[in-house]
């Protein structure tokens, strides 16, 4: 839990330098994670998949143009992060 407060604390001290590695971050996963689901599949299922990974992409996006909570960006950035390499290890096993 050390460990979690002072990523916490780091980060809402640095929000501006971390929010655009977040940015490349969550954009470059979501980029890999839609790749992943168009080359290999289609449907209805993949499109879910792509809607699922462009909303959450944009959430962690809006949230830091809108200048959000440290936290409330910091909170997304793990959940995209999450969602989409839970994508991207599906679709690797899958296909």
């Amino acid at each position: 839990m050390a460990t979690l407060t002072n990523i916490k604390n780091d980060f809402i001290q640095n929000v501006s330098g971390y929010s655009a590695l977040g940015i490349i971050l969550s954009t470059c996963l979501g980029s890999i994670a839609v790749l992943l689901a168009l080359s290999n599949f289609n449907g209805l299922f993949s499109m879910a998949v792509v809607m699922t990974t462009v909303l959450i992409c944009s959430f962690h996006n809006a949230a830091i143009l809108t200048v959000q909570k440290p936290i409330v960006i910091l909170r997304l950035l793990i959940a995209s992060t999450l969602i989409n390499l839970g994508i991207i290890v599906t679709y690797m096993i899958l296909g």
